[in-house]
């Protein structure tokens, strides 16, 4: 049977599954319980272990997420940047921080006292039902990054968050991956090894998916790495 055709823009969309809103309410509601606080690059924000008191988004920079197990290995979970909120696990009853936030890049972070952020979502409405939103959109990104790791190969989870990091999917134009994330980083979120996202990388550089001026730059023609199971494509994939 043929295969019916794929709207592209439309699994782009879903690639991604997030959305942002304006930050409004956070900048004009009140003074109690907020804090702005700059940092430098590599700085810790919070720690795995510290108190779950409040919750924090990133007016400007990029921040990482990362957890660690009993043994010590460490992994990222998740990559923030503007207009993105973490720490949101104190809403939940959350006590304590069961991951560490670090910044990539120089940072201006907004913290929001647990309480504080209560009360904006009870007395700002529109606000609240935005947030929700995201919060859902953030739980579908979660579970599509899950469905990525159990059915995907590496090249593609790496093609894939690649086209995350670049906003593809999102409204407006595509944007360079301004942040200079390790090749380490990127095999910790995908679950391989920095030898095989070099080998990747080279590869996607090659075929014209990507290109590096200084900054990285993500094409749209990678999209058709992720929806095609071409072998032409797919060739030099692994199976992991």
């Amino acid at each position: 049977m043929a295969r019916k055709p794929r709207d592209a823009g439309k699994l782009a969309r879903k690639l991604v599954g997030t959305q942002s809103f304006g930050l409004g309410p956070l900048l004009t509601y009140g003074q109690s319980g907020r804090s702005v606080t700059k940092y430098g690059k590599n700085e810790p924000i919070f720690r795995q272990g510290d108190a779950a008191d409040a919750i924090f988004c990133i007016m400007d920079g990029e921040c990482k997420v990362t957890v660690v197990s009993e043994q010590g290995k460490e992994a990222v979970v998740a990559l923030h940047s503007k207009g993105d909120f973490f720490g949101e696990g104190c809403l939940a009853g959350q006590q304590l921080r069961i991951s560490t936030a670090t910044t990539i890049t120089d940072c201006e972070i907004m913290r929001l006292d647990k309480a504080a952020m209560v009360r904006l979502l009870h007395d700002e409405p529109e606000f609240s039902e935005q947030f929700m939103s995201y919060l859902l959109a953030r739980n579908a990104r979660v579970e599509a990054d899950l469905v990525d790791q159990l059915f995907n190969s590496s090249e593609k989870r790496l093609a894939r968050l690649l086209l995350l990091m670049a906003n593809f999917g999102k409204e407006g134009r595509p944007e360079p991956v301004i942040a200079k994330v390790s090749q380490q980083t990127l095999a910790e979120m995908i679950g391989t090894t920095r030898s095989r996202v070099s080998f990747f990388m080279n590869k996607f550089r090659k075929l014209g998916f990507i290109s590096y001026n200084g900054r990285l730059e993500v094409h749209s023609s990678l999209l058709n790495m992720v929806l095609s199971d071409t072998p032409e494509i797919r060739k030099g994939a692994d199976g992991d």
